[in-house]
């Protein structure tokens, strides 16, 4: 009988965490998530689905789509990653004007972030994550980022860090913006 109960609850521990693998609804990817934990040791989302130290685009929440518009190129960010609570923010400015670098920016990836703005202008549009989409609870480290300005004439307003799963892929997805993987900074 106790086999039997271990086996159940084995299998249902194993489809939760092939859950945790897949998109959440709505045909986006893991890198369109927005950030969160479905655990209750972490606080629980405000009625957007955003944590209370979040920010949501200040433009209208898109509709995550599967397939991506290329924009015009044009951006003026502002970009202030922490390596940690302790350390110096890093300060970058990224200008792109259709879709290469301007003068003006001082970025490490300056080139790869502007191609990558070009190709998704909605990249740095953080949607509230799906209640249930899991994240897996892997630390990725105490580094932050924040993003704001815009791109294609939307306002952009984004944070990033390295808290869970859905986090690192969202970190991922932008690291040329943000001028940092986020690992070992």
């Amino acid at each position: 009988m106790r086999l039997r109960i271990v086996r159940y609850v084995l299998a249902v521990l194993a489809v939760a965490g092939l859950a945790a693998c897949t998109p959440g609804t709505g045909g986006g990817s893991p890198s369109s998530s927005a950030p969160g934990s479905s655990t209750s040791s972490t606080p629980s989302p405000s009625p957007t689905g955003l944590l209370p130290d979040e920010t949501e685009s200040p433009s209208a929440n898109p509709t995550p789509s599967s397939t991506t518009t290329p924009g015009r190129g044009e951006a003026e960010l502002s970009i202030i990653v922490k390596p940690s609570t302790t350390a110096a923010a890093e300060s970058y400015t990224l200008v792109c004007t259709g879709g290469i670098p301007a003068a003006e920016s001082h970025h490490p990836t300056a080139a790869a972030g502007c191609a990558a703005l070009k190709r998704n202008p909605a990249l740095l549009t953080r949607t509230p994550r799906p209640s249930d989409q899991v994240c897996d609870q892997r630390y990725g480290g105490p580094q932050t980022a924040t993003v704001t300005g815009a791109v294609d004439g939307v306002g952009v307003e984004s944070s990033y860090k390295l808290t869970d799963g859905c986090e690192i892929a969202a970190w991922a997805a932008v690291a040329d913006i943000l001028g940092s993987s986020g690992a070992g900074t």
